[in-house]
């Protein structure tokens, strides 16, 4: 008992080494994550006093956890027992898929990626790209609505920035959760989408189990209270002008609404609109509705570009970038009014964000462009009568930092730049390229400034 044993020194450091992973996982890991998570609980805490619309437990859920409530909620089941009988599998392998599903469409939100870096990322870049001004607050509107009720923002969709943007000026409101489509399923936007709470949805291959598990979790987070943003029209406009809106998501919320049991769903209409949107050589050569396929690449040109304009201090930004807020809308009230289509409800918001669509000055020169006019000259008093009658319609409206002939020589000189327009003295002349670059402006304002000779219908949209 008392003789001494001998084993080599590398044994004892691997028999040490086994020994400190034992215990740190044992015993200091879930001490460390369980120190940090009520930190964590206590920092959201104070955040929610702070924020009109508080961050919900459904959101702050462990991703696993909701996965789970997902996979094993009634509705889903029966919906599995359907797919596995219809696909002749067993029901085991269609829950699995069911599963799988979840996995792909559950969020893993983290407040602390969402307020320390995106808010920060998202007002750098919004402040760099464009002179951001808001219109149409309706503030007391937004602060009448009150913490009991789901809010849904419902926005008009021109740019991939316009995540971007509204994350920013909602940050004093809540943590917005947004519906991404598949362009986003890349490294390393994934991952951070995801920690910002965004859910990832398919437009297409998907069937009925998939959708039963997207409605679902849509509707949980809505009964649960979580602030959502949502863009009915689907994807990004390809003519300039407001798409009709695709009903899946918002039939989603309906169906799962149940007047005078469920939480009261409030939509507050959101329009946006751009002095220059960054793909819109891309949207007006879109063809057939097709998506964008995700690249790096446009990102690293802008970022090389506000750095190389920090450093030679030649600062220059694409005009205004405006939001204003529309009328919130109670889906109580509306069922009671409607009986709850989701055509009706669609069209209405759709409506609804028109009618505060932010009159910035591009736009408005593009219309009187889009109209004919093709000098200087005629540009000037054009240009002024529209300022007055969107005005006079009682529409947000931006004029331009500086005085209308700088703006106008400014706006035909960046035409020039791009090289869709060739000026010739006091008149000039747009190129193909220009004319349907023109229009693409001009429609943005026409809700307000009504249409131009020439200008086609918005594109149709089927209901997903």
């Amino acid at each position: 008992m008392t003789n001494m044993i001998q084993v080599p020194a590398w044994l004892l450091i691997l028999v040490l080494l086994f020994a400190a992973v034992t215990a740190l996982d044992r015993i200091l890991m879930p001490s460390v994550r369980w120190y940090l998570r009520r930190r964590l609980e206590r920092a959201v805490e104070r955040l929610n006093q702070k924020l009109s619309y508080p961050i919900q437990p459904f959101k702050l859920a462990r991703r696993r956890d909701t996965i789970l409530r997902l996979r094993y909620d009634p509705e889903v089941a029966k919906a599995v027992l359907a797919y596995a009988r219809e696909r002749g599998i067993r029901e085991d392998v269609a829950a699995q898929t069911a599963e799988r599903y979840a996995r792909e469409i559950v969020p893993s939100f983290s407040a602390f990626t969402y307020f320390a870096f995106a808010i920060r990322a998202a007002r750098f870049l919004s402040r760099s790209l464009y002179r951001v001004r808001v219109g149409a607050a309706n503030a007391a509107a937004l602060e009448g609505i009150g913490k009991d009720k789901t809010v849904i923002f419902v926005m008009n969709h021109r740019s991939n920035m316009d995540y971007v943007l509204v994350t920013w000026l909602a940050a004093d409101r809540s943590a917005l959760a947004y519906a991404v489509g598949e362009w986003a399923r890349v490294w390393p936007l994934q991952p951070l989408i995801r920690m910002l709470g965004g859910y990832f949805i398919r437009r297409r291959h998907n069937n009925p189990l998939y959708r039963k598990v997207l409605a679902r979790y849509v509707q949980m987070a809505t009964e649960a209270g979580v602030t959502q943003a949502v863009f009915p029209e689907g994807g990004l406009t390809r003519t300039g002008a407001l798409r009709d809106p695709k009903l899946g998501l918002l039939s989603y919320i309906i169906d799962g609404f149940r007047p005078g049991e469920s939480r009261d769903v409030v939509f507050v209409p959101v329009a946006i609109n751009y002095d220059r949107v960054m793909e819109d050589r891309n949207l007006i050569h879109a063809e057939g509705g097709r998506g964008f396929r995700f690249s790096l690449k446009p990102i690293f040109r802008y970022l090389r570009l506000l750095i190389w304009q920090r450093l030679t201090r030649q600062a220059s930004r694409f005009g205004m970038a405006a939001v204003s807020f529309g009328e919130p809308m109670s889906l109580a009230q509306f069922i009671k009014d409607h009986e709850g289509h989701a055509e009706t409800l669609g069209q209405d918001l759709m409506d609804r964000i028109g009618s505060v669509m932010p009159v910035v000055p591009f736009p408005v020169i593009a219309h009187a462009m889009a109209s004919g006019i093709r000098s200087q000259e005629a540009l000037l008093p054009a240009i002024e009568e529209r300022f007055e009658r969107a005005l006079a319609a009682g529409a947000p409206v931006f004029l331009p930092k500086r005085d209308l002939p700088y703006t106008i020589e400014a706006a035909l000189k960046t035409l020039q730049g791009r090289r869709v327009l060739q000026l010739q003295g006091d008149s000039f002349a747009l190129t193909d390229e220009g004319e349907r670059l023109v229009a693409f402006y001009a429609r943005s304002v026409s809700p307000i400034l009504g249409e131009f000779p020439g200008e086609i219908l918005p594109q149709k949209s089927s209901a997903t």
